[in-house]
């Protein structure tokens, strides 16, 4: 995602207000009638109270998020399939609701809490992100939800906790890509301790102002903008602190092809295909490619994470 400050924008450049609200109270609108129509009624009546107030985050891209449709219809989640278009197929009689997490490890504090004690705590925020999956795609995406780096500190982590494992609900029963051993299931996935309580990095619990859908990773999902999608995991249920680093799935599966940073580098090619350029979701397969950004079009912020870094190496 890209950060645009006022200096670096043309005038020409700039949606007049009145058009952007007025688009965005539209696209909110249609989203929710599609939400409604899509969520079986048991998910819309334990609807979280935090909804009833969302606030604009001064992270957003000022770019054109993604229709429902397109964010909705398009997805990565093989706890319910492997193609793109199993996790809506597949998820809609997954019922999220109640939930809890597991917090353990390297912290003054752990045990189990629940999401809607979570979200009574931290107040939702819209952050429209770029997310980029590594066969050269991209979405922008109005996520709901707020700072991971806010709950992280409420346990009270010890000067041990290097790293944060994160890891996704295991149910064959209600996943049923879990019943195929396409990957080591449960999902796993980590992120350094300073990476995890950067600003940008968020718990999604939503997307157009509305509760997270089955197929886009509700309840709670991870969002880290500035690294390949795979690393944002879907229905989490444990957040570990660790001393040493964990194993993350894709890295399990084919280290080769997934390292544990993931960070998005377009002068390092995947094994299989160039990282160099990239297509917007939903612009059809004649549209132009743009240039995929270092970081996603985030260096200004993240790349002291990585000084001295080899970035080839630590891919």
């Amino acid at each position: 995602m890209l950060i645009r400050k006022k200096p670096d924008i043309a005038s020409s450049e700039i949606t007049d207000s009145r058009l952007y609200f007025g688009r965005r109270r539209f696209m909110r609108s249609a989203a929710g009638l599609i939400l409604g129509s899509a969520l079986p009624s048991r998910l819309l009546a334990s609807r979280p109270a935090a909804f009833n107030k969302i606030s604009p985050s001064p992270y957003s891209t000022a770019e054109t998020p993604n229709s429902y449709q397109d964010i909705t219809t398009y997805n990565n989640y093989y706890e319910f399939g492997t193609r793109k278009e199993d996790p809506v197929a597949n998820a809609q009689e997954f019922d999220p609701w109640p939930w809890s997490v597991t917090i353990s490890g390297e912290a003054e504090k752990t045990g189990k809490v629940n999401l809607e004690d979570i979200l009574a705590r931290h107040p939702l925020e819209e952050r429209i992100y770029r997310l980029r999956c590594v066969e050269a795609w991209s979405m922008v995406i109005p996520w709901v939800g707020f700072p991971l780096g806010d709950l992280l500190k409420e346990f009270q982590p010890t000067s041990k906790a290097k790293f944060v494992e994160f890891v996704t609900l295991n149910d064959p029963s209600r996943m049923p890509g879990q019943r195929v051993p396409v990957l080591r299931w449960p999902y796993r996935e980590g992120l350094r301790i300073d990476e995890a309580m950067h600003p940008l990095a968020i718990l999604a619990v939503g997307l157009y102002g509305e509760v997270l859908p089955n197929q886009s990773g509700a309840p709670l999902r991870l969002v880290v903008p500035w690294k390949y999608g795979f690393k944002s995991i879907k229905a989490i249920t444990e957040i570990r602190f660790r001393e040493t680093a964990p194993v993350n799935s894709w890295n399990q599966s084919q280290p080769g092809e997934y390292g544990f940073y993931a960070n998005v580098n377009p002068k390092v090619d995947h094994p299989r295909w160039s990282q160099a350029r990239e297509r917007r979701i939903g612009a059809g397969l004649f549209a132009p490619k743009q240039d995929t950004l270092m970081f996603n079009g985030y260096a200004e912020q993240v790349a002291s994470l990585y000084s001295g870094m080899d970035l080839a190496r630590n891919f």
